[in-house]
């Protein structure tokens, strides 16, 4: 599903007008990742929460040579689900 098919799916159900949709969810992903690059924690009832993880550096291996190469730290996102969605996608 794409964020297109989102909004067409919002806007079926709603009976609002695509463009306002678009705006609506456009904005929610915006605030979304405004608070994760400030560090923020988002909770989202039923639903999950997304959050921001540092990953220690590490050594990894080229996989073409073999040879040994270190990997920075780095920030990655990461989802957890919540109870409900754990319940309905199993």
């Amino acid at each position: 599903m794409t964020k297109k098919d989102i909004i067409l799916k919002v806007s079926d159900d709603t009976k609002l007008k695509q463009i306002d949709v678009k705006k609506v969810v456009q904005k929610t992903f915006d605030c979304i990742l405004d608070a994760l690059v400030r560090g923020e924690k988002i909770e989202l009832r039923n639903f999950g929460i997304f959050k921001i993880k540092e990953r220690k550096s590490r050594t990894g291996r080229n996989p073409r040579t073999g040879q040994t190469v270190p990997v920075p730290p780095r920030k990655v996102v990461v989802f957890k689900p919540g109870l409900e969605m754990k319940k309905l996608v199993k």
